[in-house]
């Protein structure tokens, strides 16, 4: 019975991941259904408050791109490339990783990689090498981030462990930019140098590559552009205070024991209330907040939650006594193997935040410490392995010269080198800063 139910769920998630949007959780949905009604097993309770968390940063994210604030911090970002071109490579990655960890989603990576594109070009190193890793980068940061899905997901269930936002910002953050940059220095090396690459000289005597694109004057930004940016920073710096020190947040006498408020909901109502700053103050039309891809891709994360979650936790809690008596001592003897687990599933689910979702819980039941569960939380950043991701495709169109592509047998892509180097840099470097710091 354990492996009919189990392959009712590696279905569910594989024929969600290849319907893609909210077919992920629909198709969770369907795993539900079988695994409750056929099998009889019992559902656990939905995961209601990682997906509240969700919809308060992805409308306060929505917020700030209606109000310009996503093309004001594009802006910036070319002004940084511009200043340093001989360092793409390194200074790439850099950018997407900072807006990443400051807005809490990789979208933003989309308006800045045709800006490394055209600046390695100009520039006279071959795109794919910051291409490469600036996707990376910016998938890394998610799992730094203290306001991403996957940051909420997993502070909300370790949360009982007592530990705090900061105890995970303290791994994460170190952990996950210093693999983007282990892994920009192999991306550096990667291919022959743009001026004896036959792909771009091909086409540059075909005259498939444009002209190079000069510098262009930037609109001028509005004040609302830089007051929205300067909120929701002010946001995410609100919820690295809270959490960081719990005393900020308040506290109510429940029949004789003081009872303060959880960060999930602190992290809830700052961030409805910056929404709410952002559209008053900014002068932003409502519903322009739900028409940009940042809300319409959230959207997408909750509805996949809602159901891969559901259904995961049902199966796992279901079959824990076969679970707990065949892999838990196997796990916490040697709980790095876990992180093998984080990133297989990352490559199917194609979500940071449905994967911390769908196996921490495991995790945690089979008895792994908190702070191994942080150093391996980068893991889940495995969904570039298979070359279909947005920013991946994005990346590839962006890259006129023709260096960064998908190869021959799929799977030697252009992000594969950079993608496995940072995401094994960042585990084995987490697991060394808990050994000094926990």
């Amino acid at each position: 019975m354990f492996w009919l139910e189990f392959l009712v769920v590696l279905l569910s998630i594989f024929v969600g991941a290849r319907l893609g949007g909210v077919g992920l959780g629909v198709m969770g949905g369907v795993g539900l259904t079988v695994l409750t009604f056929v099998f009889h097993l019992q559902p656990t309770s939905p995961p209601i408050d990682v997906m509240l968390m969700i919809v308060a940063v992805i409308t306060a994210a929505g917020a700030l791109q209606a109000a310009g604030g996503m093309d004001y911090l594009v802006q910036v970002a070319e002004r940084m490339l511009r200043k340093n071109p001989s360092r793409i490579t390194f200074m790439g990655p850099i950018v997407t990783y900072l807006f990443t960890l400051c807005a809490g989603t990789g979208h933003v990576a989309y308006s800045v990689l045709p800006v490394i594109a055209e600046v390695a070009r100009e520039s006279g190193v071959r795109p794919e090498r910051p291409m490469s890793i600036a996707v990376i980068a910016s998938q890394q940061a998610i799992t730094a981030s203290p306001i991403s899905a996957a940051t909420v997901a997993l502070l909300g269930l370790i949360a009982g462990y007592d530990i705090q936002l900061i105890d995970i910002l303290i791994i994460s953050i170190p952990a996950t930019f210093l693999g983007c940059m282990i892994g920009a220095v192999f991306a550096s090396r990667m291919g022959k140098d743009l001026d004896k690459d036959p792909e771009y000289l091909s086409r540059m005597e075909a005259g498939l590559v444009p002209p190079m694109n000069q510098q262009q004057a930037h609109q001028q930004v509005s004040k609302q552009a830089k007051l929205s940016v300067f909120l929701f920073l002010a946001a995410a710096f609100a919820v690295v205070l809270l959490g960081t020190f719990p005393d900020l947040r308040p506290a109510w006498d429940a029949g004789g024991k003081l009872e303060r408020m959880a960060m999930p909901v602190a992290i809830e109502i700052v961030m409805l209330t910056t929404a709410a700053l952002i559209i008053l103050l900014c002068k932003v039309n409502v519903d322009d907040v739900v028409k940009g891809n940042v809300f319409i891709a959230g959207v997408q994360a909750v509805v996949g939650i809602f159901g891969i979650a559901w259904m995961g936790d049902t199966f796992f809690a279901g079959n824990m006594d076969l679970l707990s008596g065949s892999i838990k001592s196997m796990v916490t003897s040697v709980p790095w193997l876990f992180a093998f687990a984080l990133f297989l599933l990352s490559i199917l689910l194609y979500s940071q935040a449905a994967t911390v979702r769908a196996l921490m819980p495991l995790g945690i039941a089979l008895g792994i410490p908190a702070p191994f569960l942080i150093a391996m939380f980068p893991a889940v950043n495995g969904y570039f392995f298979i070359p279909n991701y947005g920013t991946i495709i994005a990346a590839i169109n962006f890259d006129r010269t023709g260096t960064t592509r998908i190869g021959k047998y799929i799977l030697n892509h252009s992000f594969m080198i950079p993608g496995l180097v940072s995401t094994a840099s960042a585990v084995v470097i987490g697991f060394l800063l808990i050994q000094i710091l926990f």
